[in-house]
């Protein structure tokens, strides 16, 4: 079941936007597929909107060659009730509150006063999860993370001061380059780039729940950046070799669990089986062996070895506390 009309898709959105205005023209119909759009949408959309043979009527040709809108009024957005629902499940998500002011978030509430939610937090189980989730309702978390993914969108420099992974205190100036959210850990962090002297020394990765204070210096970092430059930069040397067998939809599910995942797949005619090269941040060899070691018997890491070691050392440990338990009860 859709909770979202296909109507209120990425063609609706921009077929809204240009009949806002009572009168556009070619060019600006043209422009706005290719910047609202998909890569493909610019070889068949403008033909839909611009008066033709193909057209779906939604302007008419004035004498002077503009296009205009063929309703007296821009078009009005609508929810549904399920939509309704579905927003007023969302209010309940403590991490709404990091995007969204105490105001706004008020006002939605009493919006949708009358409105049952669609689902609740309980109804959810999460496994292979970390207990120490972010404390998403904290007045200076929320302050953090606001000045973070504002400096995200205009490229500000900071002045972060933090605790590492090792209890160790550190600061410096930084130019953050994405917002992530990480579901295994239910944890923000950013990645970034440490500047000395506005130069980039180094890249790294900052959780939000570590940061202690944030400085805003004023200033925007203007040389340009790359995302594949910076990921290029922290790739491990060598890849997670991974074997995965068919069982139990095992390609399937290893395949999207790792989709964003730069890899390297080899199938075995015969078996079935696939051996996956993965690359992956170093910095997240952690949460990576985590995520392998969640589907059990249906993969093997054949590498590399101290990955492997890893896994064994992890399995083991977990043995011992299952035997563990076993004798308690």
């Amino acid at each position: 079941m859709n909770i979202f009309s296909e109507i209120y898709g990425t063609y609706f959105r921009i077929a809204a936007k240009l009949l806002e205005k009572e009168v556009t023209d070619d060019k600006t119909v043209r422009d706005t597929v290719q910047r609202e759009g998909f890569r493909d949408s610019v070889l068949f959309l403008p033909q839909k909107l611009i008066p033709g043979d193909e057209d779906w009527g939604l302007f008419s040709r004035t004498s002077d060659g503009k296009l205009k809108r063929i309703t007296n009024y821009p078009p009005v957005k609508v929810l549904t009730k399920l939509q309704k629902m579905w927003l007023k499940a969302k209010l309940a998500d403590p991490r709404i509150r990091l995007f969204m002011d105490d105001d706004t978030i008020s006002e939605l509430e009493k919006r949708l006063g009358d409105v049952s939610p669609l689902y609740s937090r309980e109804h959810f189980g999460f496994t292979d999860r970390f207990s120490d989730s972010d404390d998403y309702l904290s007045s200076s978390y929320i302050k953090h993370f606001r000045m973070v993914l504002e400096a995200v969108k205009k490229r500000k420099i900071l002045y972060i001061d933090f605790v590492s992974g090792h209890g160790r205190r550190m600061g410096g100036k930084f130019v953050l380059l994405k917002l992530e959210y990480s579901p295994k850990n239910d944890k923000f962090r950013a990645y970034c780039y440490l500047l000395k002297n506005d130069r980039i020394k180094s890249s790294g990765i900052i959780n939000i729940g570590r940061i202690t204070n944030i400085i805003d210096t004023g200033r925007t970092f203007r040389t340009p950046v790359s995302m594949e430059e910076y990921f290029l930069s922290r790739k491990c040397s060598s890849p997670a070799v991974i074997r995965v067998t068919p069982a139990r939809n095992g390609v399937e599910r290893f395949m999207l669990e790792f989709a964003s995942y730069e890899k390297h797949t080899v199938r075995d005619l015969v078996s079935g089986e696939y051996t996956v090269e993965l690359w992956y941040d170093e910095q997240d060899e952690t949460e990576l062996l985590i995520r392998l070691l969640s589907f059990g018997p249906v993969i093997e890491i054949m590498g590399p070895p101290h990955l492997r070691q890893m896994a064994k050392e992890r399995i083991q440990r977990q043995a011992e506390l299952i035997g563990k338990y076993r004798k308690e009860n």
